[in-house]
């Protein structure tokens, strides 16, 4: 198949998959993100890969726009990712755009643009969408022992926050999707290293816009009872898990499914907000560009943790692309 050719193309294939191909990218505010699998009896098996951070985003919550160096770096990341697919030969593919492209007033130019440099069609999808997906590729790791989950994804350019009933298949409740993530949330308060003054800030900002999902769902009662799991599937939960397991650099093996205590979580912050940037930028399980968005990140896990107290957090090092490839996976079957 050549990339872009039809989003979501599908071949008839035998036995769990024969000769499919699958791909899942995921275009986010920050991160330009590829996995190429091959179906297999339980799911998938993860053959190639690419994560490239490009900063769509950036500027957007100033703006409204895509800016022209960030489309420049999301275009030479996607072109990376079209040349990967076709050395693969993909057959099956899904290709999304999240919060920085359902914002943008420039998007429409921008997916033309793509369209015709890279051969690849994005599709944006709504924020439901994003929290269905996120929640397929997480829910082996719920505990069908609690009867309610609450899942959140710290994104770039937003924050996904699914409340659902757990069981063999989980039921999403309700989801919000708040107009903050790592990226908007650094530009307005600040990024790498903060004063713990901004950090609070950036705890109350997000607070204020979690409280109507609360009052409309009344999780914290359930909390109260111990009866909700809370599961974090984003760049923050898993570097925060890696430094709290003095992992010598990241892994991905060890990370994906861990259990975090909330009060580990807050030991791990103040670390890092005792930091200075070049001890940010230099950290095994942070390195390079993530030390700007790891302290607001962290405030927006703050600010969940607090409404919502529990006493720890399933970490899942996986989210929208995972969940496409499963249902990529299942079609090729």
């Amino acid at each position: 198949m050549r990339p872009g050719e039809r989003n979501d193309r599908s071949r008839h294939s035998d036995g769990a998959g024969g000769s499919a191909v699958l791909a899942a990218l995921d275009l986010g505010t920050n991160n330009c993100r590829l996995l190429v699998a091959r179906p297999s009896e339980d799911g998938f098996e993860v053959i190639d890969s690419f994560s490239r951070i490009v900063r769509l985003g950036e500027g957007l919550s100033q703006s409204g726009e895509l800016g022209a160096a960030a489309i420049d770096r999301a275009i030479a990341a996607l072109q990376i990712c079209a040349s990967k697919m076709r050395r693969r030969g993909v057959t099956h593919a899904r290709y999304v755009a999240t919060e920085a492209c359902r914002r943008a007033t420039n998007c429409n130019a921008f997916i033309d643009r793509v369209v015709d440099e890279t051969g690849l069609k994005l599709e944006i999808i709504s924020a439901e969408e994003e929290a269905r997906l996120a929640v397929a590729s997480c829910a082996p790791l719920l505990d069908a022992a609690l009867p309610f989950g609450l899942l959140f994804d710290i994104g770039g350019g937003s924050t996904e926050v699914v409340w659902l009933r757990t069981g063999r298949v989980p039921e999403i409740i309700g989801t919000v999707s708040l107009p903050c993530g790592v990226v908007g949330l650094g530009e307005r308060h600040g990024s790498g290293a903060v004063t713990p003054a901004a950090y609070e800030t950036m705890i109350a900002e997000v607070a204020l816009l979690l409280a109507p999902f609360e009052t409309r769902h009344g999780i914290g009662a359930h909390v109260r009872d111990g009866a909700v799991q809370m599961l974090g599937t984003s760049g923050t939960v898993t570097t925060l898990a890696g430094i709290h397991m003095d992992l010598p650099r990241y892994d991905r093996a060890r990370v994906d499914g861990v259990h975090l205590a909330i009060e580990d979580a807050w030991s791990v912050a103040d670390r890092l907000l005792a930091m200075g940037y070049e001890d940010l930028v230099a950290h095994p399980c942070i390195l390079g560009a993530r030390a700007d968005f790891v302290i607001p990140g962290t405030a927006i896990l703050a600010a969940i943790c607090r409404l919502w107290p529990v006493k720890r957090l399933r970490v899942a090092d996986r989210g929208l692309r995972e969940g496409i490839l499963m249902d990529l996976a299942a079609r090729a079957r």
